[in-house]
């Protein structure tokens, strides 16, 4: 059994909570502005958006060093929805990898919407989960939560390939906001 602990009570971090609970592990959620509990996870899923990442790491980036630290973040420009905020050689995942040198950092989540984690289901098939990162056995560990909770768990190669990620998520949150595909729907691997 791992121990995850999710920063981000909003919606996408009340469905990985129901999927690590799911899979027989122990899961712990932090509303992102309750610092005074310490995080114990092995595993910390940042469930927040792009924009509060630096003060998640301001409040916490001790309590990250050693860690499994999972972004799920867009780095949308918030004001416009029309582009993304990293340049285009690097990723919101990269960044925090450079901030959390101690930790090993995967990109996860980010290219599902909370209503296909909870369900598990992107229309007949079930939710894949894209992890990108350096460290092979963070991505199994990763990968055996997700595999447990219901949900299919794809390794998606280096952490290098968060672009491409943030890229794919990015794409999926205008098509929803566009209302050309709706939030229990999403991109899935068959």
């Amino acid at each position: 059994m791992t121990h995850v602990s999710i920063i981000g009570s909003g919606n996408m971090g009340q469905a990985i909570s129901s999927v690590v609970a799911k899979g027989g592990n122990s899961v712990e959620l932090f509303n992102s502005k309750d610092t005074d509990k310490p995080v114990t996870g092995d595993v910390v899923i940042l469930a927040v958006p792009y924009p509060a990442i630096d003060q998640v790491l301001a409040d916490r980036a001790d309590q990250l060093s050693g860690k499994v630290v999972v972004d799920i973040t867009n780095p949308l420009n918030f004001e416009t929805f029309d582009s993304l905020v990293v340049p285009a050689d690097g990723s919101a995942a990269g960044e925090l990898a450079g901030k959390l040198p101690d930790s090993k950092v995967l990109k996860a989540f980010n290219t599902t919407f909370a209503a296909a984690v909870a369900s598990g289901r992107v229309g007949e098939v079930p939710t894949t989960v894209l992890i990108a990162g350096d460290d092979a056995d963070a991505k199994a560990l990763l990968a055996g939560i997700v595999s447990a909770g219901g949900l299919k768990a794809v390794d998606a190669g280096s952490l290098k390939r968060a672009r491409e990620l943030e890229a794919l998520g990015f794409l999926q949150l205008t098509l929803a906001i566009g209302e050309k595909i709706s939030w229990t729907g999403g991109f899935a691997l068959v």
